[in-house]
């Protein structure tokens, strides 16, 4: 299954059959991915989750917790992922009043054997869900915005840095 590139998917064998990849024979070495997205709001429920006063209580607190959380559970969302040791996550978020915007940002970092891009992916999303899920009683038409790696280091592939748009 070749790309234009003449590059191939690596979670596919000859038959076109989706396989775990094969990572035993791979190095060990420290591997971090940095990933980010948003969500926008109203600019009530936006004043509210900035203020603390959503009824659901602390929502950045609690996003927080969430995108950590699910960056340590990635194997058990997506089929092919590897079950990993992850060294470190962090979640954080920025608010844009101007555009009543919450940015979210995720890093994740191991030493291990296969990246951890799908974690940090993960982490932005289901923090930006956790969000939209305490807040919705306010706001229902939020929208989750850009999800997107933003640069990952470390294995056989070398360091990857998004080009800015």
């Amino acid at each position: 299954m070749a790309t234009s590139s003449n590059l191939s998917f690596t979670h596919f064998d000859e038959q076109g059959n989706a396989v775990m990849v094969d990572v035993g024979d791979k190095t060990e070495t420290r591997r971090v991915a940095h990933a980010a997205g948003s969500i926008s709001m109203s600019h009530e429920a936006f004043e509210l989750v900035k203020a603390g006063n959503i009824e659901k209580g602390d929502v950045l607190g609690v996003a927080r917790l969430a995108g950590i959380m699910a960056a340590k559970k990635v194997d058990q969302l997506i089929p092919l992922a590897h079950p990993l040791m992850i060294s470190k996550v962090t979640v954080e978020f920025d608010l844009d009043d101007s555009r009543n915007l919450i940015n979210i940002k995720s890093t994740v970092g191991i030493h291990g054997k296969t990246g951890v891009e799908m974690e940090a992916l993960t982490a932005v999303s289901v923090a930006a869900l956790t969000i939209y899920d305490m807040c919705k009683a306010v706001d229902k038409s939020m929208t989750i915005n850009e999800v997107r790696l933003l640069k990952k280091t470390g294995g056989k592939s070398g360091t990857y840095v998004r080009e800015s748009r």
